[in-house]
């Protein structure tokens, strides 16, 4: 019969050795009435320290002489129900106390005990010391952590959750609507971003700020959602981490940044706007193109600084009768306002000679007008070509007269009087009617151009027109004056118009 036990003392100590846990087989010894009087360890599992570190050693010692204090105590009676039902039960929190050198005076278990052949399996999960290390944890980092149940709406919380919240564990976790109301009314649409991301399966990583008795904090919060079979949330797991101190301690420089970002940000988004709205009015031709006894060709080059997109605008059409307008301007500023202006004005005039209007003085005076109702103010040359006489009438609003390139000579026009659209309402625009001969260039530009911070003016002005004198000995002077005039300005954007008159 001894053989028989220790055969299978043998057996059990070599499963044990295998277990990830703290577990213990125990038999019961009894007198000879049968009464149990005690408990010798018979096996133990590898990682099975007890209080005084002991492993192995243990075995085929009683449970009376190594733990003094537990015969008659709960765990002792949970032993023998255990032993005399044959039904398992647990203690959910076991404390064991010791007045002894080298053990803590103090420990708490969780033990669960099993009928096993003829003995117990005890197992037990030691929690002072995880919840210790937990505890430290959330004190140290400022965190806390929660669990809900969608399911039953029950609500849990770590300790370190109710110092965040400054609350008192006896009231248990703040409910739903209550955490709702504390949280700040503008940093409630980024929660509820976070709840539609969680609710299409993410994981969500926020920072909002709630109200507590002591003041505002600010808490991240990481959360993430566990699910059954079917794709149905069960529970919600947050992880939180009190970070005021860190945004209260941010320096002036880091905020400054923060601006600056969000600043540039807005520009950039602006920029972009603003140069697709130029392209979407006024794309710009590729190559040269046939207007009524003319080939003309359109140049845009933005500035080379990023975010100055300025106003500059053309137009280019043969009428029904067979005449040609010609229209190049300019609105002051950049960005989304002034391409905006410019889509006004370039519109206006097209619907304008939609209904017949074609003297460039009443049409410069009507852009004036509508420049005075938006606020604006721009220049703009406004020009009519007339293939049978050769002739084109112009007139312009404060803007640079086009270059006239003819036998290898390029000029200025005559430049008539005329104030910047937008600064009065009753300008007047007089009119000039300058004869083309075939071969003729003309170039209609914006300052964009000729002017630079860096240079002079008249410099400038004598480079361009050197540029028109060597196209017009070309060929295809409008390929080659493209090529010529392709240098950016580094602070405003450059249009030109140029056409050459036909045989």
């Amino acid at each position: 019969m001894a053989e028989g036990a220790d055969a299978i003392a043998a057996v059990v100590r070599e499963i044990l050795a295998a277990v990830p846990a703290g577990c213990s087989w125990l038999r019961p010894v009894r007198d000879p009435g049968g009464r149990v009087t005690d408990f010798r360890v018979e096996a133990t599992s590898d990682p099975g320290d007890d209080v005084h570190r002991r492993g192995g050693t243990r075995v085929g010692g009683l449970v009376s002489q190594l733990y003094p204090t537990v015969p008659g105590g709960p765990l002792w009676e949970l032993y023998l129900r255990v032993l005399e039902t044959g039904a398992p039960a647990s203690l959910q929190e076991f404390r064991y106390s010791e007045r002894s050198a080298g053990v803590a005076t103090d420990s708490q278990f969780e033990i669960s005990a099993h009928p096993v052949l003829d003995g117990l399996l005890v197992c037990w999960s030691r929690l002072d010391e995880t919840r210790r290390r937990l505890d430290r944890t959330e004190l140290l980092g400022s965190l806390g952590w929660s669990e809900y149940d969608l399911v039953t709406g029950r609500m849990e919380w770590s300790p370190g959750l109710y110092r965040i919240f400054e609350r008192d564990p006896a009231e248990g976790p703040l409910p739903r609507a209550a955490q709702a109301e504390a949280m700040l009314p503008e940093d409630r649409p980024l929660a509820e971003a976070a709840w539609q991301l969680l609710d299409s399966g993410g994981t969500t990583d926020v920072t909002v700020r709630f109200r507590v008795a002591s003041g505002v904090r600010h808490l991240r919060i990481l959360s993430d959602v566990s699910r059954d079979a079917d794709g149905a949330p069960l529970k919600i797991y947050a992880v939180v981490q009190d970070v005021t101190a860190r945004e209260d301690s941010r320096s002036a420089i880091e905020r400054l940044n923060d601006q600056l970002r969000i600043r540039e940000m807005t520009a950039l988004a602006e920029h972009r706007l603003a140069a697709q709205l130029q392209q979407l009015i006024q794309p710009v031709p590729r190559e040269p193109f046939p207007l009524a006894g003319l080939r003309a060709a359109v140049g845009y080059l933005p500035a080379e600084s990023a975010l100055r997109v300025g106003g500059d605008w053309y137009h280019a059409q043969t009428l029904p009768e067979g005449k040609v307008v010609l229209a190049l301007g300019d609105v002051a500023g950049h960005g989304l306002d002034a391409a905006t202006g410019m889509a006004h004005l370039r519109f206006a005039l097209v619907a304008w000679l939609s209904i017949g209007l074609r003297d460039p003085g009443e049409l410069t005076a009507h852009m004036n007008r509508l420049c005075v109702q938006l606020d604006l103010t721009a220049t703009a040359v406004v020009g009519v070509f007339d293939p049978a006489e050769r002739t084109l009438s112009w007139t312009r609003a404060g803007h640079p007269p086009p270059l006239l390139t003819r036998g290898g000579a390029a000029t200025e026009l005559a430049r008539p009087r005329g104030l910047l659209l937008g600064a009065d309402p009753d300008a007047p625009y007089p009119v000039l009617t300058t004869p083309l001969t075939p071969g003729d260039v003309v170039l209609f530009y914006t300052d964009g151009l000729i002017e630079r911070r860096s240079a002079d003016h008249r410099n400038r002005l004598d480079a361009v027109k050197s540029a028109l004198c060597h196209a017009s000995a070309d060929g295809d002077p409008l390929h080659r004056l493209r090529a010529l005039l392709h240098r950016p300005s580094p602070d405003d954007d450059t249009c030109t118009l140029a056409i050459q008159v036909m045989n």
